[in-house]
């Protein structure tokens, strides 16, 4: 099923789970697909895959911040579940960029965009955010962008 959107594969998933009585994956799923159903509501619009990555980059960064609060007040028990749930909206999400390949891509949208200090940066980020999208933490993104730029 090569032509299933992630939107149908994530629904298929949440029957998997369902059927598997798997209640963590079950829920993990749910949050992705409240999500996704939010949007669709809020914009009045069919959600395609390249915006359902938007939202998983988005949870997963969510999760990201989740995992640290909860690390450094000590409820190592919350941390776990976001990490569970990372993992699950993760197992959704393209393969990673290593970081040869992502810093191909950015000397690539460097040369295209002709930027040549920190003050273009936003010329290389939009040339880069699309190619990169769901494949790698913009945060660290930007931070390779201002490296190679200084």
């Amino acid at each position: 099923m090569a032509d299933q959107t992630l939107k149908q594969t994530l629904t298929d998933a949440m029957k998997t789970a369902m059927r598997a009585k798997e209640k963590a994956t079950l829920n993990a799923v749910r949050l992705i697909l409240a999500e996704i159903k939010r949007i669709e509501v809020d914009e009045r619009i069919d959600i395609d895959d390249a915006r359902v990555l938007v939202v998983l980059d988005k949870m997963c960064k969510q999760r990201r911040d989740s995992i640290s609060q909860y690390e450094n007040a000590g409820r190592e028990e919350l941390a776990e579940q976001e990490r569970f749930e990372m993992g699950v909206i993760q197992s959704y999400m393209p393969t990673p960029l290593s970081d040869d390949e992502l810093e191909g891509l950015i000397k690539e949208a460097i040369a295209t965009s002709g930027a040549e200090a920190v003050k273009d940066m936003g010329k290389v980020v939009a040339i880069l955010k699309p190619k990169v999208q769901g494949r790698a933490d913009m945060g660290a993104v930007s931070q390779k962008i201002k490296a190679l730029l200084a």
